[in-house]
């Protein structure tokens, strides 16, 4: 009897679709997410159903778009009693573990110090749960709310990252290097309990676990050793922007490219240790991200807009049954992400679930997946086939872009194209 396979799930918050390395434009160093897709697949064409955490979190927990997946915004819970596919895995016998910043209670600090909060209501075995960047500082500068905070309470490090967060706030350009310890800095802290949880598991049960990291989320903050890395990088400017100077927006993105690198440095640390311990050839390894962020284009920062640079997420998949080397402009929603995870592990969603396994296409039967898809936030709605994005009800107004001769989304094509709008219009409320 083959042995189910286990799923490693990388997931950043805020990571932008283009930052990374195999993007020739972008000088951001992703040497193991490259790696990843030299032996799996890369997909250039991901978007998130709802750029914004919660939203993003349970469309992917639940594995429906936007407007069925109970969370409008981040002053929503994910409804204790909806299904997840944590809860499916969990029932299946697998041994499900998740750390960092989950997202899926964004109205509530309700972590508790050990961050065991929720996560038994969400289907996970084991886990910690912490507070993202700023709802730790919000929520545990006097008294700690959530296990980061209370692990900076413990090692007398609070004060120095309470300083440095508030030296941040308001300035969207602040680039200083944090004085917190490698092991402080919440992105290390984070990966090394998701060792710790692997640590706990027996070698003879399938396990899935979820790392959700904190950066490469604004604010900027970065050690010492990572601001270096990047000193001397020059990077492309940001679209259709003229708020800061062209140095302020190279430090902002030379510290996310220093964040993206730190996350994409413990890819390679988990791939060693499932190679060290004979588990890689079982492992399912997925990396993507909540939605993107717009690092300054269009005069605009972090997300919950319609622009690519907000919608548009990395996804890289490796692992049993997967094509090595494939690259394809196939379009996926993150929660064609739920049903893959079911699919690999020969389990069944909900009949209502709306995403769709992409294992057709990541063992190279296919390319073919969607014609087309949906993202939303609020009173806007979007649809994207791959060229054309129509966006309804932003800014008070509608909106066609032409992605293929217009990447920057500079040019409304909505008047000149009457018969592409009605068609585009008709998958707005259509499931594919």
């Amino acid at each position: 009897m083959t042995k189910s396979p286990n799923i490693l799930f990388f997931f950043p918050d805020q990571h932008r679709f283009d930052w990374i390395e195999s993007r020739p434009e972008i000088p951001v160093r992703t040497p193991h997410l490259d790696a990843l897709a030299n032996r799996g697949v890369q997909f250039n064409n991901a978007i998130t159903p709802s750029p914004v955490c919660a939203p993003a979190r349970a469309c992917l927990a639940s594995g429906m778009e936007y407007d069925q997946c109970g969370v409008p915004s981040n002053g929503f819970n994910y409804p204790l009693d909806g299904w997840t596919v944590y809860r499916s895995f969990r029932q299946a016998g697998y041994n499900v573990f998740g750390c960092g910043k989950f997202d899926l209670h964004k109205a509530t600090p309700s972590w508790g110090l050990d961050g065991k909060g929720s996560i038994d209501a969400w289907g996970f075995s084991d886990g910690i749960d912490n507070a993202g960047k700023w709802d730790a500082v919000r929520s545990g500068a006097e008294e700690p709310k959530d296990p980061y905070m209370n692990y900076l309470h413990q090692n007398s490090l609070v004060q120095t990252h309470l300083d440095d967060m508030y030296r941040r706030r308001g300035n969207k350009v602040a680039t200083f290097a944090t004085d917190l310890p490698e092991e402080a800095y919440c992105d290390n802290w984070i990966a090394q309990n998701g060792i710790d949880l692997l640590d706990r598991c027996p070698d003879d049960q399938p396990w899935f676990l979820q790392i959700n990291f904190t950066g490469p989320h604004d604010p900027w903050d970065v050690t010492h050793r990572m601001k270096a890395t990047y000193a001397e990088t020059e990077f492309p400017s940001p679209l259709l922007s003229s708020r800061f100077s062209a140095e302020d927006y190279n430090q902002v993105r030379q510290n996310y490219s220093a964040m993206v690198e730190n996350i994409d440095r413990w890819l390679g640390v988990y791939v060693d240790l499932l190679q060290d311990r004979g588990q890689l050839e079982n492992t399912l390894i997925v990396f993507s991200s909540d939605h993107g962020e717009m690092l300054g284009d269009h005069d605009r920062w972090g997300k919950s807009l319609p622009y690519q640079s907000s919608i548009g997420v990395p996804l890289v998949v490796a692992g049993p049954e997967v094509g090595a080397g494939l690259v394809t402009d196939t379009l996926v929603s993150l929660i064609d992400l739920t049903a893959t995870f079911l699919d690999v592990a020969d389990l069944q969603g909900p009949s209502d679930m709306v995403g769709q396994s992409l294992k057709p296409v990541l063992s190279g039967q296919t390319e073919a997946h969607r014609q087309y898809v949906r993202s939303g936030l609020g009173d806007w709605r979007l649809v994207y086939d791959g060229r054309y994005k129509l966006i309804q009800n932003f800014e008070d107004q509608s909106w066609l872009f032409d992605l293929e001769d217009d990447p920057a989304e500079s040019q409304n094509l909505l008047a000149e194209n009457p018969d592409l709008v009605e068609e585009l219009q008709r998958f707005l409320g259509a499931h594919n």
